[in-house]
């Protein structure tokens, strides 16, 4: 671990993300990381509270001289998203993340870093145990399954939170202040299918989309990265007469997923069009996602076929819908320049045991835009002969520039830094907008160190970043009024 942080200033901060890295964390296995940080309260003498979602709150006493400074909590969460590369045989219930620095950079062997959050919770914890930090009466806010439904936050306990003042530690570019979030929803389809013989005279194909980059759905998504499920769709809409018996794409609900197999039956005497069908599609893909997404391709094999598959009729129906709903961004912000105001996202694509599933989530700083995206990938699933469910709705934070805090922390960054900072809304959820709605009074901001391709296999984390945001906190805390 000293090597790998040689040379840095905040070697306690390094040392508590390098320990949070070798404790899995993915989203509902938060125990490990729980007993870390109720440890790490005893051995610094903290406050230490456990809610019943399972939310940890830590608090320190002020500073001496600091005790008429209002509370401020400091926030993040500890789950972390967990995908790896196709080689990687990394188990995400057992194995630590391996890290690696190259000059400025720290990233994961093969995973995903973790970085978002698990920067946030060393950043707090360097804090916390820091008995020279000077700052009023300070809390920890530790929240659970963020990645997966912002779960912590929608059940926080209000009576359990002193602070009316929080500071948000989970966003991902430095200099830039976040007041504001989008809202989001998930839709959940689903299809028992119509399995039937399949034909002697029928061969078996994997169709395979790799090499995309995937990334955030929320912080990423106007980067007009491709999606590996609408890509296979795309190719099997021109396939003449195919039936499926197993298919996979996606990860997370909140990643633009990156890979997806489908495998299906078509008749021996269209081998040659099912091919150039996808050898065409391919070379449209990659054309159109030269700039974005340059690594894409589709790749098809000749595979064994089971005995039964989905009729070619719901086939056809169900690939007719993925093919036509809505994935990226469907509209950009009037109020906010630059920032996406609606997006969908294609999420999950499964086909086993004789059922269909499909997983979609929908954004938008507008709630009844975000209703309309999601209805309308409902409808397009439903088109297809799918069950539809509407299901993991949160509220967006509608942005106050006047905000006290807001204005706070501009001026403080300035004086910091000599930089002004940049006050915008963001796409991606965050916990302040539903902390916010469910403690009356709480003022909140958002801001982070720079990191890249988070929820991907190439997320990213600056150093020397984390280590000026960490001082501009440090310095933030010290003189808040």
């Amino acid at each position: 671990m000293q090597s790998l942080f040689e040379g840095l200033k905040y070697q306690n901060l390094w040392n508590y993300f390098y320990q949070l890295s070798q404790i899995p964390r993915e989203s509902g296995n938060e125990e490990g990381v729980r007993q870390f940080l109720l440890e790490f309260a005893k051995e610094h003498n903290l406050e230490a509270i456990v809610d019943t979602i399972g939310n940890v709150i830590l608090r320190k006493k002020a500073y001496p001289g600091y005790e008429n400074r209002p509370s401020v909590a400091l926030q993040g969460h500890m789950d972390m998203v967990c995908v790896k590369t196709e080689e990687s045989d990394h188990d995400f219930d057992t194995d630590p993340i391996t890290l690696v620095r190259e000059g400025d950079i720290l990233r994961a062997k093969d995973t995903t870093l973790g970085g978002d959050n698990g920067i946030a919770v060393a950043m707090a914890m360097d804090i916390l145990a820091d008995p020279k930090a000077k700052h009023g009466p300070l809390e920890a806010i530790f929240t659970v399954s963020e990645e997966t439904g912002l779960t912590g936050a929608f059940n926080i306990e209000k009576e359990l939170i002193q602070s009316r003042l929080l500071i948000n530690l989970d966003s991902e570019e430095e200099g830039v202040l976040y007041i504001g979030c989008a809202g989001g929803l998930e839709v959940d389809a689903s299809l028992k299918a119509d399995m039937q013989t399949i034909p002697s005279d029928y061969v078996g194909f994997t169709l395979s989309v790799t090499g995309l980059l995937g990334g955030h759905s929320g912080g990423e998504i106007h980067k007009q990265r491709a999606n590996a499920i609408k890509a296979a769709a795309r190719a099997l809409s021109a396939v003449k007469t195919k039936m499926l018996f197993a298919a996979s794409g996606g990860s997370k609900r909140n990643v633009i997923p990156s890979l997806c197999t489908v495998s299906f039956a078509s008749p021996s005497s269209d081998s040659k069009a099912v091919e150039q069908a996808v050898l065409k599609c391919s070379k449209e893909l990659q054309d159109e996602y030269s700039i974005s997404d340059p690594g894409i391709r589709l790749d098809l094999v000749k595979t064994d076929k089971p005995t039964k598959a989905a009729s070619a009729k719901q086939s056809e129906a169900f690939i007719r819908s993925l093919y036509i709903a809505p994935h990226g961004v469907d509209a950009m912000s009037m109020t906010i320049e630059g920032v996406v105001e609606t997006s969908s996202n294609l999420a999950i694509l499964e086909f086993s045991d004789g059922e269909f599933s499909v997983t979609s989530s929908h954004r938008s700083s507008i709630l009844s835009s975000r209703d309309d995206i999601a209805h309308r990938m409902g409808e397009a699933m439903k088109s297809g002969g799918a069950t539809v469910e509407y299901v993991g709705a949160y509220p967006s934070w509608k942005p106050n520039p006047d905000s006290a805090l807001t204005k706070f922390c501009a001026k403080a960054y300035e004086e910091f830094s000599g930089k002004k900072s940049h006050i915008t809304a963001i796409h991606a959820g965050l916990e302040c907008g539903i902390i916010n709605s469910r403690v009356p009074g709480m003022d909140s901001v958002s801001f982070g160190p720079d990191m890249y391709d988070v929820h991907s296999v190439k997320e990213r984390l600056s150093l020397s970043s984390v280590e000026r945001i960490m001082g501009f906190t440090r310095h933030l805390l010290s003189i808040i009024e």
